[in-house]
């Protein structure tokens, strides 16, 4: 019931529930407190109700939302507090004295403070809002950004302010009951000196040296940094920050490849979301000011998502557009006819190109160029199952998607059936479930589907941990975790995050990522994904959500996979090792194959999961595994040779289109030289109809 409830809310835990109710009981508590009269009822109905509103803002509950959009906003319930508090005065037959006035002049004298101190920490935040946000661009020497104010002035200003009221509801309930003004007049000179106190204290921070240059003085000095870095090759994104990991996922290539690279990103979610990198990055928020920048150095442009803003960069002639995307699938996204404004598309293999092919969606075959898929580099070949571990089958179910097609996720109606057959699997297997980070966020059966599945694969894993069957070692696995601790410290101190106190003036000033520091975070990271499949026992099943280990992780940690139709089943494919797809929508083994091409080497699931038993025969028995060649042959029709390298092939292609564009660009200026001759070598008169005509023309 009481999760039940909690879904229905939508807030995130059993104790967020508690304290919402907690507090929406506690506002007709102080009404009934202040009309009975009784002080010692109001302090504790008080006490409940800043507690519990307290604990919901540090949760960041949606809650919260909720009651500003049904006119019960923070102010609002705080001033309801002291109007409840005026009554209970009264009540209490405190009208006449000379406190009763006071509080009065308190409350509203406070009220009053309100209206400038969200006016300045409103205008403090406006003016050192930056119009271009920048990491590892050189803005220090360029431009003078002074520091941030103090993070706990601006920080949750409004619920700080709005406790200040505490020292004068306090002051007042003490002396309403012990009949002493003092401790009335005492309280309410701390609220109003306090709250004074912080709105001067807001002001020097509008003084012009304290802010930001002005936007035209930043976009000018970005500008005169691209024109000295010259970028060669952009990588463009516009998202929500939940989507941070499409352009995630192209980083490490931008990095490694031989042009010259910058992100442009579009929001400042995103850049928030954005992993670390080396890589120079210009978060552009404003359309007009990204068509203003001096981007003439750039020859190729790539898009990892199909979004409107896109526009904004598609309109430079100058340099030549591709999509790259950031996965490949046989989903509909992967043949989006609006691929059709770029001047290339880049695909994984040849089977993208037949996608678009098939899809007849407008996309020339000779716009379509192979280019393998540099971010696979990190997955490893199948090698079997290492000796003295039990097999490992990773369930990695994509999301819901925006519709309630049945083909989308397995999650809704195979995933219950899957982890059943595989945790009761014999030979036994170990399972791995690593959902979509999207899972549950449009569809609440899915979400529930999500959980069942948590619960099932929890359950399974401690009747393991009882099973004379499977033994542990609880001294490696103790050093592990103590490296794990070790590990982390270490990536923590290197400090590649930006200091949260900062706003975004101060990061871009001194966003510039430390090169050595990267890359020892990269090889730390790398020890910490190994010590982290030693942590815990290797035939425990295991829940993986989260940042770590990488969904690339897990497939080197398997021996196959069972997955739904997504870009997960095509990386995967670069293992060489088996793998399971459900067919949800129940489309028959024979027509699933037809219409997606990366299962044509897989096990079909159906709903029912039946078939995983041939996909645990081919983990025991590799040798007699009937789908091997299919899928040495799937992967290079999907993927491209393995020879050049994806990153080798990838720089190809960046080379060839840039040539195509600085083409294209002289072409342009020849063209345009011979215009100007043209009118240059033309008579003065020649604008002059001839005589003939202007007779024509009069008569």
């Amino acid at each position: 019931m009481i999760s039940t409830a909690i879904r229905v809310a939508r807030v995130g835990s059993a104790a967020e529930l508690a304290a919402a109710v907690l507090m929406m009981l506690g506002y007709p508590g102080l009404m009934a407190a202040a009309l009975v009269p009784s002080a010692p009822a109001f302090a504790a109905a008080a006490a409940v109700t800043y507690l519990a509103d307290l604990y919901l803002h540090r949760k960041g509950s949606r809650l919260i939302a909720l009651l500003g959009k049904v006119r019960a906003g923070l102010s609002t319930r705080f001033l309801v507090r002291e109007l409840l508090l005026i009554l209970l005065l009264a009540r209490l037959d405190l009208s006449q004295e000379p406190v009763f006035y006071a509080a009065i002049a308190c409350f509203t004298v406070f009220f009053g403070l309100q209206a400038p101190h969200g006016a300045l920490v409103t205008l403090i935040g406006k003016r050192r809002q930056m119009p271009v946000v920048t990491r590892n661009v050189d803005l220090a020497s360029r431009l003078r950004i002074p520091d941030a104010p103090p993070r706990r002035l601006l920080s949750r200003a409004t619920v700080k302010m709005l406790h200040l009221d505490l020292a004068a509801v306090v002051g007042l309930l003490v002396s309403a009951v012990t009949d002493s003004e003092a401790a009335g007049f005492a309280g309410i000179g701390v609220t109003l000196g306090l709250g004074t106190l912080y709105v001067l204290v807001l002001v020097p921070h509008l003084r012009a040296k304290r802010l930001p240059p002005k936007a035209d003085k930043v976009l000018g000095t970005v500008s005169a940094w691209l024109r000295e870095y010259r970028p060669q090759t952009v990588l463009y994104f516009s998202g929500s920050d939940d989507s941070a990991y499409q352009v995630n996922m192209w980083l490490e290539t931008m990095e490694q490849m031989e042009s010259r690279p910058l992100v442009i990103l579009r929001e400042r979610t995103v850049l928030e979301k954005m992993a670390p990198t080396s890589v120079p990055v210009v978060c552009v928020p404003g359309g007009v000011h990204l068509m203003n920048m001096d981007l003439s150095m750039v020859r190729v442009a790539l898009y990892c998502a199909n979004v409107g803003k896109n526009i904004h960069l598609l309109r430079v002639p100058t340099m030549k557009h591709v999509f790259i995307g950031h996965g490949d699938s046989d989903k509909l996204a992967s043949v989006n006819p609006f691929s059709k404004v770029y001047d290339e598309v880049w695909t994984a293999g040849r089977a993208g190109r037949d996608r678009y092919a098939i899809a007849d969606v407008g996309i020339r075959d000779e716009d379509i160029v192979e280019v393998g898929r540099p971010q696979l580099a990190p997955i490893s070949t199948s090698q079997g199952t290492p000796a003295g571990r039990i097999a490992t089958v990773l369930y990695a179910p994509t999301w819901e998607g925006w519709d309630d097609n049945p083909g989308n996720t397995s999650l809704l109606l195979a995933g219950e059936n899957i982890v059943k057959r595989l945790v009761a699997a014999d030979p036994p297997v170990r399972v791995l479930y690593k959902p979509h980070p999207f899972t549950g966020t449009r569809s609440a059966k899915a979400g529930a589907a999500h959980r069942r599945i948590t619960a099932l694969i929890k359950k399974a894993a401690a009747q393991r941990a009882a099973d004379p069957r499977f033994t542990a070692d609880p001294a490696s696995e103790a050093k592990a975790k103590t490296e794990l601790t070790r590990l982390k410290a270490r990536l923590d101190g290197l400090s590649l995050a930006f200091d949260e106190r900062a706003d975004e003036a101060v990061t871009s000033r001194d966003g510039i990522v430390d090169v050595r520091k990267h890359q020892e975070a990269a090889r730390l990271r790398a020890e910490w994904n190994e010590a982290y499949w030693r942590s815990f026992p290797s035939f425990e099943h295991r829940v993986i959500t989260g940042a770590g280990p990488r969904l690339y992780d897990c497939f080197n940690a398997s021996e196959a996979m069972v997955s739904d139709i997504s870009s997960v089943v095509s990386d995967f494919i670069a293992s060489g090792k088996p793998y399971a797809v459900a067919d949800s929508a129940e489309l028959g083994a024979e027509e699933f194959r037809r219409q997606n091409t990366a299962v044509r080497a897989a096990v079909i699931l159906t709903n029912s999961a039946a078939e995983l038993d041939q996909l645990l025969d081919a983990v025991g028995n590799p040798a007699a595994d009937p789908l091997a060649k299919d899928r040495k042959e799937l992967k290079e029709y999907l993927l491209g040779p393995d020879e050049p390298t994806s990153l080798e092939q990838f720089d190809t292609a960046v080379t060839d289109l840039a040539l195509k564009a600085e083409a294209r660009n002289v072409g342009q200026e020849s063209h345009a030289s011979a215009a100007d001759s043209a009118v240059g070598a033309a008579p003065d008169d020649a604008t002059e109809l001839p005589k003939d005509a202007k007779g024509v023309t009069a008569g």
